[in-house]
Order: C-alpha cells, then sequence, then structure tokens
C-alpha cells in the first residue's frame, strides 16, 4: 500500500476510481503529452483500464512502475502524477517520471511533487539513487531536475523512437547522500 504523502500544497496519494477522468484529460493534452510516450487522445476506456491496474498494484516492485496521482490540498482536485520504478536489475535504485495538466504547470506544483517523492524513496524505501530522464527539448522538465540537485548524467542522440521519429535523451541523477544534504520543499 502506497501511503498518503502531504506537501504543504500537495497530497501524493494512490489513484482512485474518480482520477479516470481528469487523467485521461490531461493525457489527451497535445501539450502534456508532447514529450510523453503515450499516443493521442488518451480515452476513458484507456484512462480507467490503468487507473484499474495502479489501485491493483503494490508499490515498489522491481520492474513494475508504480503511479501516484497528485492532488491539490485545498480542493481535493487530481491535477497530475508521479511515477516510480526501482530497477529489476538493482532494486536500491529507482526511475522517476512525472507529468502535470497544464492548467498547473509553472506554479511550482511539480517541484514540490517530485521532492517528496525523491523524500519518500530515499527516506522510506531507503533507496541509493534515482534517476529520471528526459527530452533534452522539454526544457522546463530539465530545470525542474536540476533545481532539484539531480546532475545529468549522460545525454543519447537519436536514441529512443517515440512517436514516429527518434529521439535524444538526457539522463539525471541524484545519490541518497545529495539528498539528504539539500533543503527540501
Amino acid at each position: 500500500m502506497f501511503p498518503t504523502l502531504d506537501t504543504p500544497r500537495l497530497t501524493l496519494r494512490s489513484f482512485q476510481r474518480s482520477d479516470i477522468e481528469p487523467f485521461s484529460r490531461y493525457r489527451s493534452d497535445p501539450e502534456v503529452a508532447r514529450y510523453q510516450g503515450w499516443e493521442i487522445p488518451y480515452t476513458l476506456e484507456q484512462a480507467t483500464r490503468f487507473v484499474g491496474e495502479m489501485i491493483a498494484a503494490s508499490p515498489g516492485i522491481p520492474g513494475q512502475p508504480y503511479q501516484v496521482a497528485i492532488e491539490l490540498r485545498a480542493t481535493g482536485e487530481m491535477i497530475g502524477d508521479c511515477m516510480f520504478v526501482r530497477l529489476p536489475e538493482d532494486e536500491r535504485q529507482a526511475e522517476i517520471g512525472f507529468t502535470l495538466a497544464r492548467a498547473f504547470q509553472g506554479q511550482g506544483y511539480a517541484s514540490e511533487a517530485v521532492a517528496r517523492l525523491l523524500d519518500y524513496l530515499f527516506s522510506d524505501l531507503n533507496l541509493r539513487r534515482v534517476r529520471a530522464n528526459c527530452d533534452p527539448q522539454n526544457t522546463s522538465s530539465a530545470r525542474l531536475l536540476r533545481r532539484l540537485g539531480m546532475r545529468q548524467e549522460g545525454h543519447f542522440i537519436e536514441s529512443l523512437w517515440l512517436k514516429g521519429c527518434w529521439v535524444d535523451e538526457d539522463w539525471y541523477a541524484i545519490l541518497r547522500i545529495e539528498w539528504q544534504k539539500r533543503l527540501t520543499y
């Protein structure tokens, strides 16, 4: 069971059936989906299936991605999600990802949510290292990762086939000891 994680403005929690419609809506936004691996439109049927899978899933199983809903504490509105997956080759490491509905971007919510997720991964799951990747053209995500103390460890040219073309990837990472030295959200 995934614990409820609070920040000053957000709650990170397990997915619920009530998340199906907002999840489908923001995943169907072309700007939100631009650098992500899913195609649009992201239908209610796809969202229903995905949310059902997340409700049945257990967090932290190596090799199995686990998605966490991001909710505004003030209103209870679901505004995005974070993902983490423990690496199957080394369960002391994980990869993360994040998505926010366009109306809530640029307000620090993603930084706040990802910082809280990193706290959980390093403190509760006692992970040693967390990594993330993004398209170099996704400058907002790259800035967020750097702002949270993640260092760029690699740049791979045309390394990923995505939506009909080859794209570059930038890889970032942070160690638990580095995270613990930082002030969080």
